[in-house]
Formats: structure tokens, C-alpha cells, sequence
């Protein structure tokens, strides 16, 4: 049994699950959705209520399920050991496109300071390639280590982002955020499945909580309030962020900015204050970085204990670093980020973003569902069944939206991903058939 002092605290898993929605996310969205216009903030409004209905519905499995294993085990309690590989195969997936991605970003904010990065797609690509195995390697020191370390890089996300929240409406100018509401005259509707994918990207971690309870004290507890807590202190940030940023900066110079925050503080004060918020905004990308390599290797161990993944995956050091599954994990995401080389990175990004969205609201789908069976096993009370079904039945609908809203390549890419994962698994089902195989038919 692993050590309680070695695993991660409610504070740590709560800015686990904060700083794994606000790294990259966050602060690269005010330039996207300026090319939209403020008509996409409303976007905030339906994800915010998707992502806490979601939210809430995976914390209500933490309390009622006594299983380990986060999303696959409540994918399996509802469709059987077929789901829960596939629950772990896509979202592993998922997290180590999203790993390539975020570093991609990380890389597009050191530029300014390191120039070489931005001369073509080499120095783009080892920029990235360093910096994977930079966050794989501080994962090496265990749980309780990442749940430090995320607990100081999470002020490189707060102060800018938060303080703007706070401090931006001293310099905001209600005719510009109303000359930047529809600049391109979409239908409403338009714009907010437009926005969509977008918002959705930066609530992904909201199942952080759940994927970790294993390295966590007294998961009963701890893994429903964090994921609580920490989506919800995430939709206030980005609701406020996104706003009042686009009542200081007009339309035009927001939505071509590579590093928008910096780019406001800069115009609030001076060119060194957005450096400074340029520089906290690598050490948050950082922070996300590594927040998702060590939920990455917790995916893969948990899913190697129940023998769907190589035996590898499962083995811990002294600290309880699963640092064989890190090192892989670490290979694989260096073969991404070579097989989507770009000059561009920006390009290279939104390659990657779509799909890693879609991969990742089929477990949502998967392991949601699971929730209905769990009531049904826990004898929950009837108040409670039906309460918990209401807000699963908004959670599922706000799922297939996104689906809908991510675009057919995503969707389409993602489906390809399935039926290889499909195949994988008929390699490995003899393992959990455990009727007799000599029985007549």
C-alpha cells in the first residue's frame, strides 16, 4: 500500500485540477475568440453549465463508487471491460496530444525571449520536444512533488488572469467591447458553436480529480470537492478574464496577438509589465505541462493494473513515480510533436487541439453514463437518483453539442482512433472472458 504521507493533498489536487483547465488554455484564448467577436463569451455561459453538470456528475461516482480508476471504471461498471480499455485508450491519447499541444504554446511564449525558436519548424519542434521531457522528468519525485510544484506554478495563470479579472475594469471601455461584440455579423447561434470547441479545450481537466484518486488521501473526500472546486474557480476566471479584456484592447489587435494577456498588461502599463506576464505565462504552460504528464502516467497505470496496458506502465518508484510509464509516455509524445513538425505554431496547435477535444468527451460520454448504474449498485436514495439523472441528462446533452460544434475531421479522426482501439482490445479480451471456453454452444 503507497505511503499517506507520499500522496496529494485536497489543496493539491484541487490546483492540480485548476492548473491542468488554466495553463495553455486560458491564455491563448482571447486571441481566438476575438476572432470571433464578444458575441462568443456567451459560449462561456453553456460550457460553464455543461462543465459543472459534468462536474458534478463525476463527482457524485467518486462518492458512490468505491472503485479506483476514475472515468474507465465507471465506464466499465455501465458497458462492461471493453469500455474501460477503450475509456483509457482515448483518453491516454487525448492527454498526450494535448501534452504536444500545450508545450507547442509554451514554446509560441518563450519565443520572444529565445528567438531561434521561432526561425523555422526545427527549433520549433526540439523547443517543444525539451520542454516534454523538462515536465516528464519533475514528475520523477512522486505525487506529493507534482502537487508542490503545481501549487507555485498556478500563480503564473492567477496573477495575470485573475488579477485582470480584478483589476481590468479600471481600463475598460464599454464602447470597445461593444464595437468588438459582432464584428463579422454571425447568427448568435453560429457563434457560439463556433466558440465552443474553444471553451471546451480550456474546462478539459475538470476530470482530473477523478483520473488521480489513487494518489490522493482519502479519495472518498477529497476527489469530489476538488473537481468542484476547481471547475467552478475556473468559469469564474475565465468568464471575467475574457470580458473585460475585450473592452481594453480593440477587436482587431486581440485577435492577432500570439500572447494576449501580455499584450493588455502592456497597454494597461508599460512593455516591461508584459514581459514580466510573458514570462509568468511560460511558468504556467509549465505547470499545466506537468499537471498533465502526471495525470498521463496515472491513466496508463491504473488501466496497466487491470491488464489492458503493458505490465511496465504499472511499476513505481520508491516515491511512487511511475517513471518506466513517464519515460514512455515521454517517447511517445516526442514521435507526435516530430509527425506534426511546423514552421508554424500556431498551425501546428490547432492540428492538435480539435482532435484531443473530441478524444476526450467519448470517455466523458463513456464513464457519465456509469453514473446511473453506480446509483443503482450503492442503493441510492430515490431524491438522489433522480436529482443525480436531471443533471447527468444536461451533462450528456452538453457533450453532444460539443461533439457537434468540434467539426466532422475532428469527429471523423477520432473515430478512427476508436476502431483501432477496437482492435487492440480483441488482442487482449480472452483475458476477462470468464465463461468456459470448452462449453458446448
Amino acid at each position: 500500500m503507497a505511503d499517506p504521507g507520499k500522496k496529494m493533498s485536497l489543496t493539491g489536487l484541487t490546483t492540480l485540477v485548476a492548473v491542468n483547465m488554466m495553463g495553455s488554455g486560458i491564455i491563448m484564448l482571447p486571441a481566438s475568440m476575438a476572432q470571433i467577436g464578444g458575441v462568443s463569451l456567451l459560449s462561456w455561459l453553456v460550457t460553464a453549465v455543461g462543465s459543472m453538470a459534468i462536474a458534478y456528475c463525476f463527482a457524485q461516482c467518486g462518492i458512490l463508487c468505491i472503485r479506483s480508476g476514475g472515468m474507465s471504471a465507471y465506464s466499465e461498471e455501465a458497458h462492461g471491460s471493453s469500455c474501460f480499455f477503450m475509456c483509457s485508450f482515448l483518453y491516454f491519447l487525448s492527454l498526450a496530444i494535448g501534452n504536444v499541444a500545450i508545450a507547442i504554446s509554451a514554446v509560441g511564449y518563450l519565443t520572444p525571449f529565445f528567438p531561434w525558436l521561432g526561425t523555422g519548424s526545427i527549433p520549433l519542434c526540439a523547443g517543444v520536444i525539451a520542454l516534454i521531457w523538462l515536465t516528464t522528468a519533475a514528475n520523477f519525485g512522486g505525487p506529493r512533488i507534482t502537487g508542490r510544484i503545481g501549487s507555485l506554478t498556478v500563480w503564473g495563470v492567477l496573477i495575470p488572469v485573475a488579477g485582470l479579472s480584478f483589476i481590468g475594469w479600471f481600463w475598460f471601455k464599454p464602447s470597445l467591447f461593444a464595437a468588438a461584440w459582432n464584428p463579422h455579423h454571425f447568427p448568435l447561434t453560429e457563434s457560439i458553436t463556433r466558440s465552443i470547441p474553444l471553451t471546451l479545450w480550456a474546462f478539459l481537466g475538470m476530470e482530473s480529480a477523478a483520473q488521480n484518486s489513487d494518489a490522493v488521501e482519502n479519495p472518498k473526500r477529497t476527489v469530489p470537492l476538488a473537481c468542484m472546486l476547481g471547475t467552478l474557480g475556473a468559469a469564474v476566471v475565465y468568464i471575467l478574464s475574457t470580458t473585460v479584456i475585450q473592452g481594453i484592447v480593440p477587436n482587431a489587435d486581440l485577435a492577432s496577438s500570439s500572447a494576449p494577456f501580455a499584450y493588455v498588461y502592456a497597454q494597461m502599463f508599460n512593455p516591461f509589465i508584459g514581459k514580466i506576464i510573458m514570462a509568468l505565462a511560460v511558468i504556467a504552460c509549465l505547470g499545466s505541462l506537468l499537471g498533465w504528464q502526471f495525470t498521463l502516467a496515472q491513466t496508463a497505470k491504473y488501466t496497466a493494473d487491470g491488464r489492458m496496458f503493458p505490465a511496465f506502465f504499472s511499476r513505481v518508484s520508491g516515491l511512487e513515480a511511475p517513471v518506466i510509464g513517464l519515460i514512455v509516455n515521454g517517447i511517445l509524445q516526442t514521435l507526435m510533436a516530430f509527425s506534426t513538425m511546423s514552421p508554424d505554431a500556431t498551425a501546428q496547435f490547432n492540428k492538435l487541439v480539435s482532435l484531443a477535444a473530441v478524444t476526450n468527451i467519448i470517455p466523458y460520454v463513456t464513464s457519465l453514463s456509469g453514473l446511473l448504474i453506480i446509483m443503482y449498485k450503492a442503493h441510492a436514495e430515490a431524491s438522489v437518483y433522480r436529482r443525480n439523472a436531471a443533471v447527468l441528462i444536461i451533462a450528456m446533452l452538453y457533450c453532444f453539442y460539443a461533439l457537434y460544434a468540434s467539426g466532422e475531421d475532428a469527429v471523423f479522426g477520432a473515430m478512427i482512433v476508436m476502431a483501432v482501439g477496437y482492435l487492440l482490445y480483441g488482442f487482449i479480451a480472452y483475458r476477462f472472458d470468464d465463461r468456459d471456453s470448452t462449453r458446448a454452444a
